[in-house]
């Protein structure tokens, strides 16, 4: 019998007789891959010819296990959106802050930073989300200027 190989960084598929009859697995049901996963064996109950299908469920059902930073619910575009400005604007003020020429400034700005994020990570109201970026966007203006004028 062939096994199949994949490598860590691969996702890890496999076969499993109790999947539920919807099809795709529940978020908690992913999970990283192990060591002893990395190396399966396809079932016995099925060829290896045959194509795997989704939302089959019972003993053809394929599980997916893949090591992931995606939250758990699906994001609507505006959802899409707003997370890649936040990420955007918290590496903009992280850039901003590595040009700070005092060690122990930048890293209290670092930890300030982190903290306000951490802080609002759990926020979901658009109006409260789109006043904080814009909070966010100009306390990094002003932080570029005071860059600015110890510059010069």
């Amino acid at each position: 019998m062939s096994k199949l190989r994949l490598r860590q960084s691969e996702t890890a598929l496999s076969f499993s007789s109790d999947c539920p009859t919807a099809g795709l697995p529940e978020p908690a049901q992913l999970r990283p891959a192990t060591s002893q996963e990395t190396e399966l064996a396809p079932p016995r109950h099925r060829p290896t010819s045959a194509p795997a299908r989704w939302g089959s469920g019972g003993p053809r059902c394929l599980d997916v296990m893949a090591a992931s930073r995606l939250p758990p619910a699906t994001l609507t575009l505006k959802q899409f959106v707003r997370r890649q400005q936040v990420l955007l604007l918290y590496r903009r003020i992280l850039q901003a802050i590595r040009q700070v020429p005092n060690d122990s400034d930048r890293k209290y700005l670092k930890d300030w930073a982190r903290e306000e994020f951490k802080r609002n990570k759990s926020a979901t109201e658009e109006d409260t989300i789109r006043m904080m970026i814009t909070q966010g966007n100009m306390q990094l203006k002003e932080l570029e200027k005071t860059l600015a004028l110890t510059r010069s």
